[in-house]
């Protein structure tokens, strides 16, 4: 593939023509602080082509961090929308399990986590219409979640994206197999994961150098010698 042939890529998205070329996707559509290759903005391109997805409004984006491989994202909106075209779609279901005090687990729809209530995975459940059994994919949070900032505020919500994520593709891999959103543990929040031990190593050298100041002795002040002076006595005249 020759550069001319792959400068731009046009196609429709509800019934709007986006064209896509490697400088509007470096510029636009990638997250970070790398350059993607040509080869990398050509697989993206094809992506949104054939899933006809528009970067400009959020559906896909890529992420770039130095020469690391760029990571394809897509929302999940883009993914529900996705299955939401295909005929035998027929819904899904989803929430969280937790377990309770008195040792109980259960699973319930939604995402909120009472008091009382330890969070221990998500789940969802996806209908077709061509099948007898649903989709069904329960994910522990302890394999999601690495220390990012938004599985720290948000666990609830955040394991349950990637359990419906999980199991739309794994009901539809044909249509939905190369699509991946942000929240699942592979990727990172906004391409770092905040594992902490940069923190914790910042504040062990503040610490260090904190004391070390402590313990160094204090400069005695030096206070300046008298000036000794002599006078000459002066008699007035009588």
């Amino acid at each position: 593939m020759t550069q001319n042939e792959m400068q731009a890529v046009s196609y429709e998205v509800n019934g709007q023509t986006l064209t896509l070329n490697e400088s509007v996707i470096n510029q636009f559509v990638t997250k970070g602080n790398g350059n993607i290759s040509q080869s990398e903005a050509y697989n993206f391109m094809m992506l949104c082509k054939y899933q006809e997805l528009n970067p400009f409004t959020g559906d896909a984006y890529l992420i770039k961090f130095g020469n690391n491989p760029a990571q394809q994202i897509v929302s999940k909106e883009a993914l529900l929308k996705r299955a939401n075209r295909q005929k035998n779609f027929e819904g899904m279901e989803s929430g969280i399990v937790v377990m309770r005090k008195d040792g109980n687990i259960l699973s319930k729809q939604g995402q909120a986590v009472y008091p009382g209530e330890q969070l221990l995975a998500g789940w969802a459940k996806v209908y077709r219409a061509d099948r007898k059994m649903p989709t069904y994919v329960e994910t522990s949070l302890d394999e999601c979640g690495k220390g990012q900032a938004t599985w720290k505020q948000m666990p609830a919500n955040m394991i349950r994206k990637v359990a419906q994520s999980n199991a739309l593709r794994e009901a539809f891999p044909e249509e939905l197999g190369a699509m991946h959103i942000e929240e699942e543990p592979q990727y990172s929040d906004g391409g770092h994961v905040d594992t902490g031990v940069k923190d914790k190593t910042t504040n062990d050298l503040a610490s260090k150098f904190k004391a070390k100041k402590q313990e160094e002795p204090k400069e005695k002040e030096v206070k300046p010698d008298p000036i000794e002076a002599e006078f000459e006595e002066i008699t007035e005249p009588e």
